[in-house]
């Protein structure tokens, strides 16, 4: 499929009907396979933070579709020199047909897309995380088979993956009730977007959120970018456990983005119980990031 953005830096860059073409796109390739529609291309691959997840399925993916990915991380190349962003971009662009960054600061990925000549994906920043989003909604889809209508209930920190998903509800077309503490709350600037076409409510009563909820999310209480005793003690009551599942929707399924602490932010329980999907969700990373390397690595090169 086409996409009128060139870059994927936000789940906001895509269209509601670009971002269902994709996860419709994915569920095919899933399914059928794709071919080799990137025979011959490259993807460069830049990793400031670890990964496992997002490097194995960009990897794997780019493999399936008959091209190739270098990975790089950010002590290996010239960055950790103080080469700047902008002439690395400048230079990956004549090596690669399409970058994929994994970074702290949204601001370098946002430089990196305005210095590169190939298209660039947001592989996961402290502020966004849109590949999350997009596995996220292609598993809503397979196991409640539809995207919009829902109700979805996040748990703890409104964090990058919660500001995410805040943003492919909008797009889907389904709503989005946050339980945090109030200083966690996420991005108001997508709150706000998103509210002018979904409902996006935020709570601190974990109970409130996820009651009804077709979907109960939530992500590590303790990530990269935000460690403490304090942050712990804060997020320790919007653990997801079976109370909070017998509160949610009868069909209601449990997303998580791994790495997971079992017996933190959600119990054992819950993640290795029934209504878990996050090993479909983390198969899925593979799919949707096909579909997006197909959408933007296949384009014909610029000049």
């Amino acid at each position: 499929m086409k996409l009128a953005t060139r870059d994927l830096l936000t789940v906001a860059d895509l269209t509601p009907r670009e971002f269902g073409g994709l996860v419709s796109r994915s569920i095919t390739m899933k399914k059928r396979g794709a071919g080799r529609p990137l025979a011959g291309r490259t993807l460069a691959m830049i990793f400031e933070k670890p990964s496992t997840r997002t490097r194995a399925s960009f990897e794997a993916g780019m493999h399936q579709l008959g091209g190739h990915a270098i990975s790089l991380s950010s002590q290996e190349t010239q960055l950790s020199r103080g080469e700047s962003i902008e002439d690395t971009a400048r230079t990956l662009s004549r090596y690669s047909d399409c970058i994929m960054a994994r970074l702290y600061k949204h601001e370098h990925v946002e430089r990196l897309a305005a210095a590169s000549s190939v298209p660039v994906i947001n592989g996961l920043t402290d502020s966004f995380h849109p590949c999350q989003t997009l596995a996220d909604f292609m598993t809503i889809r397979e196991r409640l088979g539809r995207m919009d209508g829902l109700k979805i209930a996040w748990l703890g920190d409104g964090n990058n993956v919660c500001s995410s998903l805040i943003q492919g509800a909008a797009l889907a077309g389904s709503d989005v009730h946050v339980a945090c503490p109030r200083s966690m709350r996420p991005d108001a600037g997508v709150v706000r977007e998103a509210s002018r076409s979904v409902r996006v409510r935020m709570t601190e009563d974990p109970a409130e959120a996820a009651r009804g909820a077709h979907v109960v999310a939530t992500d590590t209480h303790s990530s990269m970018h935000n460690k403490g005793v304090s942050r712990l003690s804060r997020l320790a009551r919007y653990r997801v456990d079976a109370r909070i599942m017998a509160g949610a929707d009868p069909g209601a399924i449990f997303l998580h983005c791994l790495p997971a602490t079992r017996g933190r932010e959600v119990s054992a329980d819950v993640i290795d119980g029934p209504q878990s999907a996050v090993w479909d969700e983390a198969e899925n990373r593979l799919h949707t990031q096909k579909a997006l390397l197909e959408a933007l690595a296949g384009r014909p090169r610029a000049r």
